[in-house]
């Protein structure tokens, strides 16, 4: 079976923990886009990782890991990551990169900061982690890719071309220029460093399928931050749905089986644009610290509100998700004033979808629905029967309002604390 995990929201809804929790079923995990800025945050007994590059698959030495061609990698912050779990311990493991994937480099963090700084109050809230322009080198065919940087000709050849032009724009932004055989030198160690796990993963995922293996596709970022369909231009700079998995892996679009969604108990999110049910209050900031609501990257306090099922509806339009894992459900126990948006009223029309700009959205008011809270304690409860009728009703609202059904429930952080209605990854 071929699963895809796609956050239903503006990200950081808890996948780390679905990845994991799922990935102990997969053959192999793959990550197909984005980079760096993304955060899982995973919890194995008491101790607690934090993944920025690498699959969660990582922690399991039977799982094949896979940083997919539509990614783009920091080879410095992927050595990283992969050299920290080692030292706590994670040795053993499968990592897979792709050939195609390209590379971050320097002047992509520099340019980041630098036209960021330049927006002034139409900051995208980006996190200056350099992925936007090496996806726009990538669109520009200036870029470098993970097959040059292991080629010690090649990665002269294709920096040589570059730099120039890089350099030019630094300069543009008042940056001092980078010397290239400074970088030369830097980069093509990491590039022998990395060379062992180089391969045309796209030719792996095909050789797999083949032999039937449990896929598991991850999700980075959410689909409110889509490049082509979120809430533009305050969106990340691929496309984290699950339509962008086949061309981010290289597999054919018939081989994706099922889709499911993360959702967290209710929204959050992190830089600038429209929020509808934002709460600019006490109550969100008793969520914020009960959710433990800051940046698994950049430690920013997330912007808090209500459950937007017209955000989750979207969701599901643009990326056909067919089941709902409901996340950090045990964070709404004990809040007094719940309620849900089901809708949104711009003038004088009600709406059940996302408006294209921000204008637009930005006027829209969140339709409600309120529910009756509970304050019994549900971490240690594993069966959804067995949760107080008001959780119950607080689902059973999701699903009529969704059409989804809601078959993963997290009520705590730790892999063990998951409610299981339907097993949504089996063959």
């Amino acid at each position: 079976m071929r699963l895809v995990v796609v956050g239903s929201q503006w990200g950081d809804e808890g996948k780390g923990k679905v990845t994991d929790f799922l990935g102990q079923k997969a053959d192999v995990v793959v990550r197909s886009q984005g980079g760096n800025n993304a955060g899982h945050t995973i919890m194995i007994g008491n101790e607690k990782f934090a993944l920025q590059t690498i699959p969660s698959g990582i922690f399991n030495p039977h799982i094949k890991n896979v940083l997919a061609n539509g990614m783009v990698i920091n080879p410095k912050e992927a050595l990283k990551e992969l050299n920290n779990l080692k030292a706590r311990g994670i040795k053993d493991f499968q990592l897979y990169i792709s050939n195609r994937a390209h590379v971050i480099m320097p002047y992509h963090i520099l340019l980041d900061g630098g036209y960021e700084s330049l927006k002034g109050d139409h900051k995208i809230g980006t996190t200056k982690k350099g992925i936007g322009p090496c996806y726009a080198d990538k669109v520009n065919r200036i870029g470098i890719r993970i097959g040059d940087l292991i080629d010690k000709e090649s990665f002269k050849e294709v920096l040589a071309n570059t730099l120039p032009i890089k350099n030019m724009e630094l300069k543009m932004l008042g940056l001092e220029p980078l010397d290239f055989d400074q970088i030369y030198n830097e980069y093509i160690a990491y590039g022998q460093e990395l060379a062992p796990y180089v391969c045309d993963t796209s030719y792996l995922l095909n050789e797999e399928i083949a032999n039937d293996a449990n896929i598991l596709f991850e999700g980075a970022q959410g689909s409110m931050l889509c490049l082509d369909h979120g809430s533009y231009p305050y969106v990340t700079s691929s496309s984290p749905t699950a339509a962008s998995v086949p061309v981010n892996a290289g597999i054919a679009p018939k081989y994706i089986d099922h889709c499911v969604g993360i959702c967290k108990a209710y929204t959050t999110r992190v830089g600038e644009g429209p929020f509808p049910t934002e709460l600019k209050n006490d109550l969100g900031n008793l969520i914020r610290e009960k959710g433990h609501e800051y940046g698994t990257v950049t430690h920013r306090p997330r912007r808090v509100g209500y459950l937007d099922l017209v955000v989750v509806n979207y969701a599901k339009r643009i990326s056909g998700i067919d089941s709902l894992a409901l996340m950090l459900f045990d964070v709404l126990t004990g809040i007094d004033e719940l309620k849900i948006c089901v809708g949104y009223k711009l003038g004088d029309k009600e709406i059940n979808t996302i408006p294209a700009t921000l204008r637009e959205y930005a006027k829209c008011e969140p339709i409600y629905i309120s529910l009756k809270p509970w304050h019994e304690d549900i971490a240690d409860i594993r069966e959804y029967n067995k949760l107080p009728q008001a959780c119950k009703d607080y689902i059973e609202t999701i699903e009529k309002y969704t059409g989804i059904s809601v078959d993963i429930i997290s009520v705590g952080p730790e892999r063990t604390e998951t409610i299981i209605r339907k097993d949504v990854f089996k063959k």
